[in-house]
């Protein structure tokens, strides 16, 4: 049976310092920073293969400071020495929350009133700049290979598309998510106050997430 906790949860992994004076002030600067209003905007990860990727996007999300991670399928999440590799530490910053199925996340924003984009070559994506924008903001990032599912798809408002002026036609999904992510800060200011909380977000229980073996083989890190 699934069970409701708070969205956010962190990876409880501060490395340990020579000087206990260091990592006191290190735990008083992340908890004072974790107070800080963060922009309305949830990055939604569906079946992420690279646990490197998953790291590299963290940092994206804390160099733009998003509202929220959603780690979705068989996404990893912390604690894992492979995310904490390429995070540097900002898994320990940025709220995250784990969801089985990117469908029950997806509904959950739309329901909570969040206009959700797809960063996905469709016959109908645009570039960002054509998309008119509003908080609260969500937005979807799919499997390395076969990109976002046709279900997720199927509960976005929008899909957005990177004009790619080179031969190839992709990006590495980390890189993808954090020109989007920096594209959607330059429009979607952090607001004065901290009123931009998701409040309670559907995570399932310990027993249902992903395991080690289910997060599937990791891809070489990301240059």
């Amino acid at each position: 049976m699934e069970t409701r906790r708070p969205s956010r949860l962190f990876a409880a992994s501060l490395q340990p310092a020579t000087n206990p004076g260091r990592l006191e002030d290190q735990r008083q600067k992340s908890s004072h920073f974790l107070q800080l209003p963060r922009r309305p905007i949830v990055g939604v990860l569906e079946n992420i293969r690279s646990l490197w990727n998953v790291g590299s996007i963290f940092r994206s999300a804390d160099a733009t400071r998003l509202q929220e991670l959603y780690l979705c399928g068989f996404t990893g999440h912390p604690p894992r020495a492979e995310i904490d590799k390429t995070a540097l530490g900002a898994a320990e910053n940025v709220p995250w929350s784990y969801w089985s199925s990117s469908r029950e996340a997806l509904r959950w924003l739309k329901e909570s009133g969040y206009r959700i984009l797809a960063l996905e070559l469709t016959p109908h994506s645009q570039p960002l700049e054509n998309i008119d924008l509003a908080a609260p903001l969500a937005f979807v990032v799919g499997n390395e290979v076969t990109g976002v599912s046709s279900e997720a798809l199927a509960l976005c408002d929008a899909a957005i598309e990177i004009p790619m002026d080179g031969m190839k036609q992709s990006l590495n999904v980390a890189v993808a998510f954090g020109v989007l992510a920096y594209g959607l800060a330059a429009r979607l200011p952090i607001p004065a106050s901290k009123n931009n909380e998701t409040g309670k977000a559907g995570v399932e229980s310990a027993a249902n997430e992903t395991s080690e073996n289910e997060t599937s083989e990791i891809d070489a890190p990301p240059a």
